[in-house]
């Protein structure tokens, strides 16, 4: 478990450990986990360039406002847009590829409880956010990424070290029930991951758990059971939630921290001190499976994940993947 006392040290340290005017890209960033962490990468960062992407005008000009008071050196742009369409993906990602030249971060953290909704490109709404788009969003800044001279990282939260059986004939989970979307969705995000991992091995991707954070996901949700499930975080929420301070900072150190690094190790991020060390890359590679409290996943996800490796889940999950983007916007990546 990596301390708090440990990610405030290294964080505070990013502003002398890493160069001025890191470029970000945070996606879902207009409340939650992803506003908390897009403002503590903003305190801590010299003369960051932000982009933000998310469906409220009013809340991006909150934000942006808020940005610029933590650190007024900083750039912070602002993206209207609903991404759980691929097309507006493309069209956000042609916005910053046109002004940007490298990224050094790409921050995901979109999610919705909505189940059983379609989008008008015939995508379950609730995967499409937690994973298509996504997806899409790393695919297609990737180059990018690959071009930063400094860190290159992609975080994504969902649920990282809680992976398990995958539904190969349902993979958007339409058919899944709905306690095992979870872990469905889980493996799937890792596996993309670890096969992006090769393609870039230089960049590290974390998928990551962010434990129990106080959000926005049951907005706009109707239906006895989301009803219930609100009721529920409210009573108990106050008694295990992380608070969103402490959120914010933990994923901060792991968008920075060299403990999640590439193959690159001059582009590992702020240098571990205090006896922390490098965290166990899924089977090696520099894609991570990571616990709220910056723990790798142990041995039974890496067996669960050795199996789905060995009947060919890993190939057959991107040939959907890519089959859907194909499908949808014609190619694979703008």
């Amino acid at each position: 478990m990596v301390s708090l006392q440990e990610v405030r040290s290294s964080n505070a340290r990013i502003a002398s450990a890493l160069p001025t005017g890191l470029v970000a890209v945070f996606v879902g960033a207009t409340s939650g986990i992803g506003e908390t962490s897009l403002k503590q990468f903003a305190k801590h960062t010299r003369q960051p360039r932000i982009y933000f992407v998310g469906r409220s005008q009013q809340a991006g000009d909150r934000v942006t406002a808020e940005c610029r008071k933590l650190n007024p050196e900083g750039q912070y742009t602002f993206i209207k847009a609903d991404t759980s369409l691929l097309r507006n993906v493309d069209h956000v990602c042609a916005e910053i590829k046109g002004k940007e030249e490298a990224i050094n971060l790409l921050f995901l953290s979109t999610g919705t409880m909505l189940s059983h909704t379609e989008t008008s490109e015939g995508l379950h709404f609730a995967a499409s956010l937690v994973y298509y788009s996504r997806t899409r969003f790393i695919v297609n800044l990737l180059p990018l990424l690959k071009n930063a001279p400094a860190l290159r990282r992609v975080v994504t939260v969902f649920a990282g070290g809680k992976e398990g059986p995958v539904f190969p004939d349902d993979f958007q989970a339409w058919k899944v029930p709905m306690l095992s979307q979870r872990g469905h969705f889980s493996s799937v995000i890792t596996l993309s991951l670890e096969a992006l991992a090769k393609k870039a091995p230089d960049v590290s991707f974390i998928h990551e758990f962010p434990g129990s954070v106080k959000t926005n996901l049951a907005r706009g949700g109707e239906g006895a059971a989301i009803l219930v499930l609100k009721w529920v975080f409210k009573i108990i929420g106050p008694f295990i939630n992380i608070p969103n301070q402490e959120s914010g900072e933990r994923h901060v150190f792991m968008a920075t921290s060299a403990r999640f690094v590439g193959n690159d190790r001059a582009a590992s991020g702020v240098p571990l001190e205090g006896g922390l060390a490098v965290a166990s890359g899924i089977s090696g590679s520099s894609a991570y499976s990571i616990d709220w409290n910056g723990q790798a996943s142990g041995p039974k996800v890496e067996a669960l994940l050795g199996k789905l490796r060995a009947d060919g889940t890993v190939e057959k999950v991107w040939r959907h993947t890519e089959g859907e983007f194909k499908r949808i916007t014609g190619v694979e990546s703008v």
